[in-house]
């Protein structure tokens, strides 16, 4: 490129234009020079070769609050164990109580989101109920108490205005199905002779299986297991959750179940694997619609109570299924 040299302006002033003139050639070779198509590069830095070095790769998030939920975890197991073994009407009402609250915070999503104004009050009622009557009564307890909160719905919202009635109260009787009566099933559990136990393995199986999936699909996941309804839910996770299941389960029966085998543990793991994924799912598929991340703040790290339930409920009814089928009622 031609050197400019430093300029100095005269005096003198040309009248006709008012502008500074040169006391010299203002270019080296006296012609100003051709503008370039091309914007100024920026001098490259001297090769010194030594490798650059790679940037740092990105660490995978597990996307919660591990420590929040670990420690809300450990609370919950603490609290359901503690009930569970002590007494067992204890345990029914740790049950009806999480039915309220997960009644409560279905209904109140549902308003908020879609304006469904499914009624509470018997919804709240009814389901405590329902889980005190199979427990007392067995099946067709639990049958004729959902029977009656479906009828106790249509009644109570028959007292405002018309318009909106058929979805209110779908969703009520949807409602009453969903929570209480498949919560209905853990306390079917319980009436047997070893029911803590069997509500013991229940509970590990759901939970060892939403573990597996969450470690190996976070750790090893890359193929999408259902990208439209839960993205981050992966086929390797799925496989993670099987895994740990069988085991759990094979363990389960042989070790707390009266009279169980390790082989129907593998396939009571099996169940619980996919029924857990599919409750898993299916709430994914309520909260897309409703446009929601979580069902609830009340647990931290973990969301609402019914996002801890999502995967225990349709898992709660195939386990006392099985377990009635491999060792019997109790």
């Amino acid at each position: 490129m031609p050197i400019v040299p430093d300029v100095a302006a005269s005096g003198d002033q040309d009248g006709d234009r008012g502008a500074a003139r040169p006391s010299g050639p203002p270019f080296r070779d006296g012609t100003p020079p051709v503008p370039s198509a091309y914007p100024a590069q920026k001098p490259q830095e001297p090769m010194t070769g030594a490798p650059q070095p790679a940037p740092a790769p990105q660490r995978k998030s597990a996307g919660r609050d591990l420590g929040a939920a670990i420690g809300v975890g450990v609370g919950l197991g603490a609290v359901i164990i503690a009930s569970l073994f002590i007494q067992k009407a204890v345990f029914v009402g740790v049950i009806a109580v999480a039915v309220v609250v997960g009644l409560w915070e279905l209904t109140s999503r549902l308003e908020e989101r879609k304006g469904i104004k499914a009624p509470l009050v018997p919804l709240a009622v009814g389901g405590a109920a329902m889980v005190v009557a199979g427990y007392v009564r067995g099946p067709e307890g639990a049958w004729v108490a959902m029977a009656l909160t479906a009828l106790a719905v249509l009644v109570w919202r028959m007292t405002e205005p018309p318009e909106g009635y058929l979805k209110d109260v779908t969703a009520g009787v949807f409602a009453a199905f969903y929570v209480p009566f498949l919560a209905t099933f853990v306390a079917l559990m319980l009436t047997a002779d070893d029911g803590p136990r069997r509500v013991l393995t229940f509970l590990l199986l759901t939970v060892v299986s939403d573990t597996g999936a969450y470690a190996i699909g976070w750790r090893f996941g890359r193929h999408k297991l259902a990208p439209r309804i839960s993205p981050g839910k992966t086929r390797e996770g799925l496989l993670g959750a099987v895994a740990f299941a069988m085991a759990a389960g094979a363990l389960c029966m042989q070790y707390l179940i009266d009279d169980g085998k390790w082989w129907q543990g593998l396939l009571l793991g099996l169940a619980v694997a996919a029924t857990a994924t599919l409750g898993d799912l299916g709430e994914s598929m309520i909260k897309r619609d409703l446009g929601i991340k979580d069902m609830g703040t009340l647990l931290p790290g973990h969301g609402g109570i019914m996002d801890r339930l999502d995967s225990l409920l349709p898992t709660a009814p195939v386990v006392w299924l099985l377990l009635v089928a491999f060792v019997g009622s109790g």
